[in-house]
Parts: C-alpha cells; structure tokens; sequence
C-alpha cells in the first residue's frame, strides 16, 4: 500500500486526527509520507488548514492542498460561491501519483463524507479512490447513528469497486455511553471491515510526542500500531 485515502461518514468525525495518527505512525517508522488534501473548505488564506494540523501532530512531512475555498460548505458549493476553480478527480489522482513517485506512503485526505461533491459534474472523493485504486480506511463516529452512516459508506464505496481497507473510531469518549460500547462490535459489521484503531477523544490537543505514543496504541498494526480490536472490546467490559 503505497496510496491511502481517508474519508469520513460525515463533518467533524475525526478525520483529519487519524490521518495525522497515520502520518506519525509511518513516520516514525522512516517512511517518506506525503499528505494530499484535494479540497479544504472554511478556511481563508493566512489560516492553517488540515494539512498544517497534520504537521503539528506528525512532524515534517511533504503536503499538498489543491485548492483552498472561505465558505465552510461542500467543496462544489464552496468553489461556485468563491469563483475558485472546483477540483476534478483528474487532478487529484494526478497529484496523489506525482507525489506517490518520491514517497513511501501518500495520504489523500477528504472533505466530508464519501459522496461530497467537489464539482458540479458530481465527481467525489470515491472518483478520485478509483482512479488512484487506492484502499479507502473509514473514520467513523462512536456514538449512536454511527451504524447508519458506516454501513451507508461501505455499501457505496464497495458497489464503486473501491477496497474499504477498515474502520477507525475517530474520538472514542472518555466516558462511552451504550450506543458506543455496543457499536466496538458492530461497527465492523457495519463496514464490512475490521476496526483498525479507536482515537481518544481530545488526541488532537497533544504535543507530538504524546500524540506519537496515543496513535501507537489506538491505531492497528496495519499502520504501525499496537492496537487490537478483541483486547479494545474486552476491555470495556472490565
């Protein structure tokens, strides 16, 4: 796996802290790793974006944001209210490959869900995965409704032909309630795909160091990590 594209069930999920989780994991690991962010949205020119949280979190890695639009609104929307230029799969794929030819592990982070437009023709971020055959990793909620938007992103991503590689819980709660300690089993079922880690809640607040350690254990072996799903489940009960 040379390629990685992240994408979540919805807005504000965890997205870009487990990509960062991904970053620092490869990173430590002497990796060369680049990070692609097609298209960032709520966010003006002088402000750090997704790809600035990932720096502060992983270290100094190679980033690449396509287009940058104000309004916080889908991609497509965001482009037409600015006058901006909308970017195409073409164009994303295109840069996902240029910079895959001089790193070890490039991580296409997206907007939003699965389906979010990026331009009026209704390309998506599951266009850019299919282009690139890159395995998609799911960054899913913990809590109740969760189930719904999981299976409803598995079930289109593996009608599009795309390869939904697992599930990470973006912000696990320090205190979970019912829905979210019943859904570590069920979230897997949802995915069609194992859950490869469980983020802390608040993760995104930690200096580098401590976030380099919270990644290890809360991210699957898969990227480096020390997580295991059954002793994560088993855990809970005690």
């Amino acid at each position: 796996m040379s390629v990685l594209v992240v994408t979540g069930t919805g807005t504000g999920v965890g997205k870009t802290a487990v990509t960062a989780a991904v970053v620092a994991l490869a990173r430590d690991d002497g990796q060369r790793v680049a990070v692609l962010k097609p298209a960032q949205t709520g966010v003006g020119p002088d402000e750090p974006g997704d790809v600035a949280e990932v720096v502060r979190l992983a270290g100094d890695v190679t980033t690449r944001e396509l287009r940058r639009y104000p309004d916080p609104l889908a991609p497509d929307v965001a482009a037409r209210r600015s006058g901006i230029a909308p970017v195409g799969p073409v164009e994303a794929a295109r840069a996902a490959s240029e910079l895959d030819q001089t790193h070890d592990l490039v991580v296409v982070e997206g907007a939003g869900g699965l389906l979010v437009r990026f331009d009026a023709d209704g390309a998506t971020l599951a266009d850019v995965a299919w282009a690139l055959s890159a395995p998609l990793l799911v960054v899913a909620e913990a809590g109740l409704g969760t189930l719904n938007a999981t299976a409803l992103t598995a079930e289109v991503a593996t009608a599009r032909g795309l390869n939904v590689l697992g599930v990470v819980i973006g912000s696990w709660p320090e205190k979970p309630g019912l829905a979210a300690l019943c859904n570590v089993s069920d979230l897997p079922v949802a995915a069609g795909a194992p859950l490869l880690g469980a983020l802390p809640a608040g993760a995104g607040s930690l200096d580098r160091a401590a976030f380099l350690e919270t990644a290890r254990a809360a991210v699957s072996p898969w990227f480096g990590g020390d997580f295991d799903a059954d002793r994560f489940e088993k855990g809970l009960s005690t």
